[in-house]
């Protein structure tokens, strides 16, 4: 099916919109679903790498902007999708329990980040490309 445009269509394309500030960035954002559930994700490597620099679930909710209660669902949710844990935690107590990360989880951060990566170059040609089109 081959597409029309109009005049109207072009015309309000180009004139009404305002150039969205700032220079362009190219971010890719993968996710791995399991049913409707997404099991990986950019928000839930993110968490990943905020517990592993933070020590505990609040305080790595907090470093990326997130409520306690949707970091802990996160967890649950990448957690039930993995074989073995990504996160143990510790409950609070004397010694004030945390969270680290598990070889698993480690491994999740090092291969969706390194995927983003892969991505990125080789798709450099078509993203410089892209940039070209853009205001």
């Amino acid at each position: 099916m081959a597409l029309r445009y109009t005049r109207a269509m072009v015309n309000r394309a180009t004139s009404s919109s305002p150039a969205p500030a700032g220079k362009p960035k190219v971010r890719f954002r993968m996710r791995v679903t399991m049913g409707d559930v997404i099991a990986i994700g950019p928000g839930k490597v993110a968490l990943l790498e905020a517990i592993r620099d933070q020590g505990s679930i609040s305080a790595a909710a907090r470093s990326i902007n997130m409520s306690y209660r949707r970091a802990w669902v996160l967890l649950q949710e990448v957690n039930g999708a993995m074989r073995r844990p990504a996160v143990l935690s510790e409950h609070g107590g004397e010694s004030r329990g945390g969270s680290t990360l598990t070889p698993e989880g480690e491994a999740v951060i090092r291969l969706y980040r390194a995927m983003e990566a892969q991505a990125q170059a080789a798709c450099s040609g078509e993203i410089a490309a892209l940039l070209k089109l853009l205001v």
